[in-house]
């Protein structure tokens, strides 16, 4: 079962980077986002109802909806936006330092075990990993919208902070009833923004073409369905740290992907960059598996 869930994890979070490039071809990307998760957290809540789960209460709605606003507006929904002038692999690599933010956020947010000068090492060498990749200070072909990173790293933090919300929620909900709650919440949140944003008034379904629907309905079966809920599930059932593994293989599946089937680049430059962020990440992972002496355990991270 736990070898199923982390391949499935591995594999299909990997696969859905592409994914959503394909779908904001032609889709806005918040009103997009927002329909993936509303219509896959309904699918889901009457599924689990069906299936005999008691109604949640009304703490539970609220601190989903908190969860949703955080992993799915936050850091989906703005990954959706940056993916419109950032390819699709390098994104996933950007995203892979998000455990260094979810590190980092639990010490200060929960106090849980300070990082070490290792952790903080690895969180150093992680961002500089990024800072390589994205070259700020060339500019011209081939170099990388800053506001497209920008937006990738604060979607890093909001996801990390979501997940940490949602591990610390007093009356937790079953896992994939919070799967549900969380999609729903953030569903509706995306469906704001979209509305802010602009999104709503410029959406024509005559424009969406097959490939964008067909990569939308993978983001709901796959994305959200099974690899959403795989992750809630394995926050339950298995340490964070090993969870967040899924940030060494997601990337590499992503940038594959991408080359093979959209003809993105891959430059030394992006293979060097993705050598020192995972090699960030194994640090700091490690680390929490291995806390020092006399230290207390830190606190987990939060499902979404």
């Amino acid at each position: 079962m736990f070898v199923a869930a982390f391949a499935t994890l591995y594999v299909v979070w990997g696969s859905t980077y592409l994914a959503i490039r394909i779908a904001i071809e032609s889709m806005p990307p918040f009103a997009m986002a927002g329909a993936r998760f509303l219509v896959a957290g309904s699918l889901l809540f009457g599924l689990v109802r069906l299936r005999g789960a008691p109604w949640p209460s009304a703490r539970q709605w609220l601190d989903n909806a908190v969860a949703g606003i955080l992993l799915l507006l936050g850091g989906n929904g703005l990954m959706c936006w940056a993916e419109q002038t950032i390819p699709s692999g390098v994104t996933a690599l950007i995203v892979g330092v998000g455990p260094l933010f979810t590190v980092l956020a639990d010490w200060l947010w929960t106090g849980s075990q300070r990082p070490t000068l290792l952790t903080m090492g690895g969180m150093l060498l992680g961002m500089a990993g990024v800072a390589w990749l994205a070259a700020p200070w060339e500019r011209g072909p081939g170099s990388l919208d800053p506001h497209g990173v920008i937006a990738v790293l604060f979607a890093c933090v909001a996801w990390s902070l979501g997940a940490i919300y949602s591990r610390h929620a007093r009356r937790p909900a079953e896992p994939l009833v919070a799967a549900s709650l969380q999609m729903l919440g953030g569903g509706i949140a995306l469906v704001v923004a979209a509305w802010i944003h602009g999104d709503i008034a410029h959406i024509s379904l005559a424009a969406v073409t097959s490939r964008s629907w067909f990569a939308f309905a993978y983001l709901i079966t796959m994305g959200s369905l099974v690899g959403f809920s795989t992750f809630v599930w394995l926050m339950k059932h298995s340490t964070p740290a090993l969870v967040f593994t899924y940030a060494y293989v997601n990337p590499v599946v992503a940038v594959f992907l991408g080359w093979l089937l959209a003809g993105e680049a891959v430059t030394p430059r992006m293979g060097a960059a993705a050598v020192v962020i995972v090699a960030a990440v194994m640090v700091i992972t490690l680390r929490s598996n291995h806390p020092a002496p006399g230290s207390a355990v830190p606190a987990e991270p939060a499902d979404v």
